[in-house]
């Protein structure tokens, strides 16, 4: 496996007096950090935020992809458009995605389909409601929502990113132990590795609210890859922090 690899998810935030204080810090803290790193921008900060990363080892990234080529898709944005301004990373499937748009798994394959077509690595995201895994559910859930982007992709797999973002934790404040995303990402980490031969080419990025004063301890554990950084990518002080655990 390759150093760690941490994205920033900004979400639907940002602006562009914001957007260069953030990436001016995050330039200039940057020092000795090791791991990989990225950030997942709005698609109207691209041009932007491409032009204030250029010389910076920080990778772009966007947030979501249209599973379409081009054609009469108002309001989407085409993984060619995104490779236009030097796109390497989007986010496909995130939970806030397939909560209030509806996104299949059959959908987010085929997000995932296009964005390899253009050169995009795509950050695959899959995780369980509280309620899902309080029935005992959590396994099911994030095998089956991978095993669609399998059996779409086949031996492209092994160019993806996963990123476990246990839903009961995203945006809450609360965590799952280093014991509970360790033990997820182990099942994923089996799952990868029955589908392609080159399963070590694969990040799994934990992405429930990892800040701070947890990426330690969480990016400690051994199927652990790295982390989706929501709320403490937008602070400098705190991604910065982050990137230099993932360096240790």
């Amino acid at each position: 496996m390759s150093s760690k690899l941490i994205v920033g998810n900004w979400k639907m935030n940002g602006g562009l007096a914001a957007n260069q204080l953030l990436l001016d810090g995050l330039r200039e803290g940057l020092g000795a950090v090791r791991s990989r790193s990225a950030v997942c921008v709005p698609h109207p900060y691209l041009a932007q935020v491409q032009l204030l990363l250029a010389g910076s080892p920080i990778a772009l990234g966007a947030q979501d992809v249209s599973a379409h080529t081009a054609g009469a898709y108002t309001g989407e944005v085409s993984a060619g458009m995104l490779r236009d301004f030097g796109v390497r990373y989007c986010i496909v499937g995130h939970s806030e995605r397939r909560q209030y748009h509806g996104e299949s798994d059959e959908l987010v394959a085929l997000k995932a389909k296009q964005a390899l077509a253009h050169g995009i690595t795509p950050i695959v995201c899959v995780g369980e409601t509280l309620v899902q895994r309080e029935a005992g559910q959590t396994e099911a859930v994030v095998k089956r929502q991978l095993a669609a982007v399998i059996h779409e992709n086949g031996h492209c797999i092994s160019e993806i990113v996963v990123a476990y973002e246990p839903i009961w934790a995203v945006g809450t404040g609360q965590t799952a132990t280093p014991e509970q995303a360790q033990q997820v990402h182990g099942v994923l980490r089996a799952q990868i590795k029955a589908a392609t031969a080159h399963a070590e080419r694969v990040s799994i990025l934990y992405g429930g609210s990892m800040n701070a004063a947890n990426a330690a301890d969480l990016l400690a554990q051994p199927d652990v890859d790295g982390g989706l950084i929501g709320g403490a990518a937008l602070k400098a002080a705190d991604f910065l922090t982050i990137l230099r655990a993932a360096s240790r």
